[in-house]
């Protein structure tokens, strides 16, 4: 410890004395270890942060999580609540079990007591097993038990989350007994969550947890609890101590069918026989909780994190050049302390010392530098109009990262320097002053680092242009909608107690009407989805069809009479629905382009009829009226796919929660009118603007940009870093090299020769590079093909332009020394050393 003492006391004098070598290689190394430390820090959080929970290692997830939403039928990612009841009574593998609604009601109205307004609430509804299955107990009051989950619909309490008692109660300790309402149901509060819980959902934050058993009366629209086969939720549970996962998977399995089978009864059909026996439920683990965007952004992730690793590369590179430019002017120190009995073993402490201090500071530098870029970050990952509840602060694994980062860091830049600058031959360089001594090999040292710096980089930049690429391909692509001057709110009829029946749909009828009436509004419509909202997708049987057609899965919408003309999707054939369409008149509907080829092949589908395999849709026989052109339904990069449109009063199968307006002028004076319109039909509804929708589906994007904008800016960073090295090494070379060029002048060497003599070096160098990159960057697009789009990895345009960025910046960098070259005063140079 004492000689560690003072390695470091010597090591601060030593960098003390060079500020300017200190300043850059602290300001190189934060950069790199900063970009490092940012991207875990999102990874940390979305990837691999475990619940705060008890024991989160012992939990399991049925399925996999990746469905939400709601089906009808034989599951393995979401499952029935009779199902889930079934589980828990029988199976012999789980010490507890507990079941989430597989949606969050987001954005759902309630009226606080004592408050005259309705505010947006997060909504989730879990079993009362939920909190005593994760071990966490209240801040504040009581959780929900078992006896909250029958009978259905008689618990209206509420568990808050610690962050809205804060945010909307100022921490009162007196809201507990307090009430919520939502719809005309009344929910008291009997609980706080403590602070460090959010749920099971990274990514998702309730403000409140209802308990499962009042599903339909937080929204009657989802009322599925005594259906066996209504598949909405996801089933968490906790192993039994000494039982494996595989243990539990086999055992879940049997079970699965048995009570499948039970559900079906003896006249199970052939094609709940065929899914019967090919259903299979993985169990996974639950231990870092559920979340939707793990999978969006865990590929994108990992890229990023291998980007940043390349670019830390670089840095180390840059700073192991500097440290063997500086070994030259501290030979004659070096030598001299051998001289004086101090071992090689001891000098290599004493430089890698230096070496892990400034990494240090790089490192402490780099993680302030990363808070910010963090925050960044969750702002872009976050696809709607709020941040993300993503905690991306510092927490143990990530400090514990950075260290590791940066002791790699310094072993990296400070090893081989140091290993050659005590590499001395003792009377040379005391003959010599040390001014003189052989530099051969570092040279050769400093050329492949520099090199190395220009492949890597060479890869970064190949990789920023597939992937900008393919995010300006994603922006061009045809949606089949004209998404300008189109307006997206959100309506909430549950919240102020409207049913499913005629009054919901005279109210939409009155909301289209009143809002289209208005000056610079030109259509309006109510939707179930609009582009990227999620799917309803059910087999279709086509009247007049062979027996042996197959039966083709169709996305489905149901829509108001104004939907395409809102929507800008162009009629082919036929008709679009009308006010004749009423809940009385023959149901109807508009298929695109795509599923009148596939359903409907060899004539016109005008007149033609097919039906819908629907348990919750009542009327599921439709006549087709009207073709339009194919649109984009869940993301801008899908292949076109069957879709069919319903008048929504005919198909009341849920609330409609999209109401999208196109408009002329002010976007701004359209709001407020829209406000006003809503108003005068129902005062008390709830409207909530969701930006327009060029934005919305910008956001749809939201992990193309992300890596798209980062690999960008990573890739111009390593260039810069690349450029740095090489200035510094020509500009090193032309130093060392005075006494030789002032030679070649004064035996008559034309300048602009000792021009190109240098600039060809660093030429040399870059062509040496980009030779080593380019198969490095061919096999790096194969591991990213998946992610491209419109573009292959081994463009030749993307590799075209990446490499004459870098010769242009080689030229850049080599000039500036080159013209020194070119200017050495003959004189001088034979004085010099």
């Amino acid at each position: 410890m004492l000689t560690l003492w003072q390695d470091l006391r010597f090591s601060l004098r030593i960098l003390r004395k060079s500020p300017g070598f200190t300043v850059i290689a602290v300001l190189t190394l934060a950069l790199g270890i900063g970009a490092n430390t940012a991207i875990f820090s999102l990874l940390n959080a979305i990837l691999l942060r475990d619940l705060p929970v008890r024991n989160p290692g012992q939990l399991v997830l049925f399925g996999t999580g990746r469905a939400s939403g709601s089906t009808s039928g034989i599951a393995t990612d979401a499952y029935s609540y009779r199902f889930y009841e079934e589980v828990e009574r029988r199976n012999e593998v789980f010490s507890e079990s507990s079941a989430t609604l597989s949606v969050l009601f987001g954005g759902m109205h309630g009226r606080v007591a004592g408050s005259a307004s309705l505010e947006p609430i997060n909504v989730q509804l879990v079993s009362g097993t939920f909190f005593p299955m994760l071990g966490v107990q209240p801040a504040l009051g009581t959780a929900f038990t078992r006896a909250d989950d029958e009978p259905l619909g008689a618990h209206p309490v509420a568990v808050i989350s610690y962050s809205w008692w804060m945010r909307r109660f100022a921490r009162d300790p007196a809201v507990l007994g307090k009430t919520i309402a939502i719809g005309p149901t009344i929910y008291t509060i009997i609980g706080v969550t403590p602070p460090e819980f959010f749920g099971t959902t990274v990514g998702q934050a309730p403000d409140l947890w209802v308990p499962l058993s009042m599903e339909k009366q937080v929204s009657p629209g989802w009322n599925g609890l005594e259906d066996k086969w209504w598949d909405s939720l996801y089933i968490l549970a906790r192993l039994k101590p000494g039982v494996s996962v595989a243990q539990a998977q086999a055992s879940v399995n049997v079970l699965a069918k048995a009570i499948w089978r039970d559900f079906a009864g003896p006249d199970i059909s052939p094609d709940r026989q065929r899914n019967l026996d090919q259903a299979w439920i993985p169990l996974t683990s639950a231990a870092r909780g559920l979340s939707p965007i793990r999978f969006q952004y865990s590929l994108p992730l990992q890229i990023l994190m291998a980007v940043v690793g390349l670019v830390l590369l670089i840095a180390c590179a840059n700073i192991a050049n500097l440290l063997l430019a500086r070994s030259a002017s501290r030979r004659r120190e070096i030598a001299l302390r051998m001289a004086v009995g101090a071992g090689r073993t001891r000098l290599l402490r004493q430089l890698l010392t230096e070496s892990l201090l400034l990494a240090c500071l790089g490192g402490a530098l780099g993680v302030l530098f990363s808070s910010w870029v963090a925050e960044a970050l969750v702002a872009w990952v976050s696809s709607g109009p709020e941040l993300l509840p993503l905690k991306v602060g510092p927490d143990a694994r990530l400090l514990g990262f950075a260290f590791l980062v940066t002791l790699a860091a310094a072993v990296l830049f400070g090893t081989v320097p140091a290993l050659r600058a005590t590499r001395v031959e003792l009377s040379d360089v005391l003959k010599s002053g040390g001014a003189s001594a052989s530099l051969g090999l570092r040279s050769r040292l400093t050329s492949v680092l520099i090199v190395s710096q220009v492949a890597l980089s060479f890869v970064l930049l190949i990789g920023a242009g597939l992937f900008l690429r393919t995010l300006v391909n994603l922006t061009r692509v045809n949606t089949g909608f004209d998404a300008r001057n189109v307006l997206l709110f959100g309506i909430d009829p549950p919240d102020v107690g409207y049913k499913l029946d005629s009054r919901l749909v005279n109210l939409y009828q009155q909301i289209e009407q009143r809002v289209a009436a208005e000056p610079g509004v030109r259509a309006a419509s109510v939707s179930l989805n609009t582009f990227d909202e999620g799917e309803w997708r059910t087999p279709v049987s086509v009247h007049g069809a062979g027996p042996a057609t197959d039966n083709p899965h169709v996305l489905h919408n149901a829509v108001g009479p104004g939907y395409f003309a809102t929507m800008g999707i162009p009629l082919i054939a036929g008709r679009v629905f009308g006010p004749l369409d009423t809940p009385a008149s023959p149901t109807v509907a508009v298929v695109n382009e795509t599923m009148a080829r596939l359903c409907f092949p060899g004539g016109s589908p005008i007149g033609r009829r097919f039906s819908i395999a629907d348990d919750v849709v009542q009327r599921s026989d439709f006549e087709v009226v009207g073709v339009v052109k194919d649109a984009k339904y869940l993301s801008l990069g899908e292949n076109p796919e069957p879709a069919a449109y319903y008048p929504y009063a005919q198909v009341p199968r849920q609330f409609y929660y999209d109401f999208e307006v196109r408009y002329s002028g002010d976007p701004r004076a359209i709001i407020a009118e829209v406000r006003s319109a809503v108003a005068e039909v129902d005062p008390s509804l709830p409207l909530v603007f969701q930006g327009t929708l060029v934005e919305h589906v910008g956001r749809s994007l939201s992990s193309q940009s992300l890596i798209a904008r980062l690999s960008v800016c990573f890739g111009l960073l390593a260039v810069l870093l690349a450029s740095i090295g090489l200035y510094g090494l020509m500009s090193y070379g032309v130093a060392r090299r005075t006494n030789e060029i002032g030679i070649r002048v004064a035996l008559g060497a034309p300048r602009p020769h000792l021009f190109w003599m240098v600039l060809r070096e660093g030429l040399l160098l870059a062509g040496a590079g980009l030779v080593l990159g380019v198969p490095a960057a061919l096999a790096a697009g194969r591991l990213v093909s998946d992610m491209l789009f419109g573009i292959q990895p081994a463009d030749p345009v993307t590799m075209f332009v990446a490499a004459m960025l870098l010769v242009v910046l080689a030229i850049v960098a080599s000039y500036v020394p080159a013209r020194r070259a070119m200017r050495v005063d003959p004189i001088v140079a034979l004085r010099y050393e």
